[in-house]
């Protein structure tokens, strides 16, 4: 089986202190065919803390430096480990959709040549606390299909701009709301919404990924789970990625074994990395 980890987090991500090297050199051990650095970018908080003024929520800021560093540093690490591994830079692109300060910051980043590989993300509503840091014992049933709602409207609007190359992590919430209600939500209710996104996200020649965090943390699922990659498969997807979204050396490659037999589940032959915003798809199985 052909591994590949898309989806990764270093020393250049707010939440994370991997040191880079390391990353990269794990990846060689596990002798992965394609490895991905993509540090985080969130373009609603792209500027210094000055910037933002009268919001008490999502205490860091500055991340267009974060982006820059990470992107710099694995510029010239392509060229060291060269001969060693397929190393790809980069980015999580995080709430490009939110306002129109957003939109230009990700189309900025968009345009940066240096890019292989973009993951479009959406990890908070507008004006909202990340649903990581949100206390969900505090809403009510109501509220917390008000937050699924609005969430995948965002997510639908995401896919409309569609400058990304694939979907980060749908359902991303529901690992949250699952740490703190005790029980999985049933989604249902949005497939037609979901299929929608997708079916944009198809027109375009985007892609989705398969995230292997949950798997390693009590919600003990994919993001998204089978069911969806294969709405995905049955509507005419064909880019798919597989990532551990890991945050530690750690973890880097965790899970993406089982996230690559969903793959094949959910009806693919093949999954893909990017280079230069291009698609190279390999065999699953050899």
């Amino acid at each position: 089986m052909n591994l590949t980890d898309c989806h990764t987090h270093t020393e250049f991500s707010v939440d994370s202190e991997a040191d880079i090297n390391k990353m990269i050199e794990k990846a060689i051990s596990l002798g992965l065919t394609a490895y991905a650095v993509t540090d985080h970018c969130e373009c609603n908080r792209w500027y210094p803390e000055n910037h933002y003024t009268g919001e008490n929520w999502y205490k860091f800021y500055d991340f267009g430096k974060d982006f820059e560093n990470s992107v710099t540093a694995v510029t010239a690490l392509k060229e060291k480990y060269k001969d060693k591994i397929n190393l790809i830079c980069g980015v999580e692109l995080g709430q490009a959709t939110h306002d129109s300060e957003t939109l230009e910051i990700a189309e900025k980043v968009v345009n940066d040549n240096r890019l292989d590989f973009i993951i479009g993300s959406m990890h908070q509503l507008p004006r909202t606390e990340d649903f990581c840091f949100l206390n969900y014992g505090e809403y009510s049933e109501y509220d917390i299909q008000q937050l699924l709602e609005k969430y995948f409207i965002e997510i639908n609007k995401l896919c409309e701009w569609g400058k990304f190359d694939v979907l980060g992590h749908l359902t991303y919430n529901l690992r949250y709301m699952y740490n703190a209600l005790g029980y999985d939500i049933d989604i249902s209710h949005w497939d037609s919404l979901i299929e929608d996104s997708f079916k944009k996200l198809i027109q375009k020649d985007k892609g989705i990924e398969i995230n292997t965090s949950g798997l390693r943390q009590s919600y003990g699922q994919t993001f998204p789970n089978l069911k969806y990659a294969k709405m995905f498969r049955q509507l005419g997807g064909e880019l798919i990625t597989i990532g551990s979204d890991a945050h530690t050396v750690e973890d880097l490659g965790s899970g993406i074994e089982k996230g690559t037999a969903l793959a094949i589940d959910a009806g693919f032959d093949y999954i893909c990395y990017f280079k230069q915003r291009k698609p190279v798809f390999i065999k699953i199985n050899n």
